[in-house]
């Protein structure tokens, strides 16, 4: 692009006002595609990462829920794989699974599923990660007091991390939106298809700017709401902490 080109696609009120007649006319339906497939991804993701990653915190020799060691080996090895490989790589290899499960390669639906592959070896590894931070008396005390493996990990393990894993779950809601935006440059739809078309083939720089400018303001809302989410998931954990602490203490010899 040209600097000419450029300073008039900046600068100039015709760019300005073709820029907002676009955004008013199809920057709605960018977004809803956009948050209807990070919202499904990240969930669709969670559901595979979440128990992965419980297998891969508890899955050790000594662990509550030991596997056999070459189980453990291979989805160590299927988490490291999938992690190395660049999205945009991993998107045109998971490709031909949308057309097996949605019926095409094209479309935001389609995008589903390269994203759920590239998001949740991240979710199993942030979710082993929580739960290694859970204090070892704790699941200690669950086990003499004769609870079962999944107890232990449903009643003791998920709840201590809670806060955490809302966290992580914000980490990966905009990771997954990044991704996304990716996705629109081989016709995955959403903001990332507009600034895509309009801001690179076209050279409507200021829709370019508005694509990027919307994005932000949904990353930031995301972290905000996730925020919150986890300091108050973690101050309503600390009272019930305390009051189990006080019910397992043994009483003062006088």
């Amino acid at each position: 692009m040209s600097f000419d080109l450029l300073a008039y696609s900046l600068f100039s009120a015709e760019a300005w006002t073709e820029a907002w007649d676009i955004f008013l006319t199809e920057f709605p339906l960018a977004l809803w595609e956009t948050l209807y497939v990070t919202v499904l991804s990240t969930l669709f993701a969670f559901l595979i990462g979440l128990p992965l990653g419980i297998l891969l915190a508890c899955g050790d020799k000594n662990g509550i829920l030991p596997l056999p060691r070459w189980l453990k080996a291979l989805l160590g090895f299927l988490v490291h794989v999938l992690r190395s490989v660049p999205f945009i790589i991993l998107m045109i290899i998971v490709l031909p699974l949308s057309r097996v499960f949605v019926g095409t390669t094209v479309g935001t639906t389609a995008m589903i599923i390269p994203l759920v592959a590239a998001a949740f070896p991240f979710v199993a590894r942030i979710v082993e990660s929580s739960i290694r931070e859970v204090s070892p008396n704790l699941v200690e005390a669950a086990e003499s007091m004769g609870a079962t493996p999944l107890q232990i990990v449903f009643k003791v393990l998920l709840p201590e991390s809670f806060p955490s894993l809302i966290s992580n779950l914000t980490l990966t809601l905009t990771n997954v939106l990044g991704y996304s935006a990716m996705s629109g440059t081989i016709g995955g739809g959403g903001l990332g298809d507009i600034a895509y078309k309009y801001g690179y083939l076209r050279y409507r720089t200021a829709v370019l700017l508005l694509a990027v400018l919307l994005m932000i303001v949904l990353v930031q809302i995301i972290q905000c709401v996730g925020s919150y989410l986890s300091v108050r998931a973690d101050k309503s954990l600390k009272p019930a902490l305390k009051k189990r602490k006080r019910k397992n203490a043994l009483p003062l010899s006088s």
